[in-house]
């Protein structure tokens, strides 16, 4: 068994809303402009990400683009070893995704399994122009080959260490903490 222990602040609030308006920016400067983007959160705190990133757009371009989310439970590659019945919290995307640039959301990019899957359900979905990435905390120890396009901040890890995001729409509160796992 494992004790998670919180080792550090790396972000606190404010830091949390830089990090989403600074994407947002990014996303408007790289495609020059939203008129073809989408964003799709990954659930669960890839989802108000997304939404908050939408906001920043409206704010920033005067319109927000097409806002889904999708749950990749049913994509992971690891699905017989999560549970016997696993939570499935549903995928929304009530728009075409075809010709479109899809910017696929999610908190922490680590061994990119999650981004594997993401990426095959879109492509369930129809066959976008090009997908995105883009990540609240890129931690290193990738599996696969997959580098966000935008990255709130990059905090290389060890093995034994563990990156939480919390989100104040799912945990109360805005802030990303480094802990440790040690085994009892």
């Amino acid at each position: 068994m494992a004790e998670i222990f919180e080792k550090a602040l790396l972000m606190d609030d404010a830091a949390v809303k830089r990090a989403l308006t600074r994407i947002a920016h990014e996303i408007v400067e790289k495609n020059k402009g939203l008129e073809s983007v989408v964003l799709i959160g990954i659930q669960r705190r890839g989802v108000p990400m997304a939404q908050r990133i939408a906001k920043a757009l409206e704010r920033i371009e005067g319109q927000a683009p097409s806002l889904g989310v999708l749950d990749i439970t049913f994509y992971r590659d690891d699905l017989s070893k999560l549970s016997v019945h696993p939570v499935v919290n549903g995928t929304d995307i009530p728009f075409n995704i075809n010709d479109k640039t899809v910017i696929l959301i999610d908190d922490v990019l680590f061994t990119g399994r999650t981004v594997r899957a993401g990426i095959e359900a879109i492509f369930d979905m129809g066959r976008p122009a090009a997908i995105q990435l883009a990540i609240m905390i890129d931690r290193g120890h990738r599996q696969l080959p997959f580098r966000p396009d935008y990255v709130g901040k990059n905090i290389p890890t060890s093995n034994t260490e563990s990156i939480h995001v919390e989100l104040v729409e799912i945990d109360g509160c805005d802030r990303v903490m480094l802990c440790d796992e040690v085994r009892v």
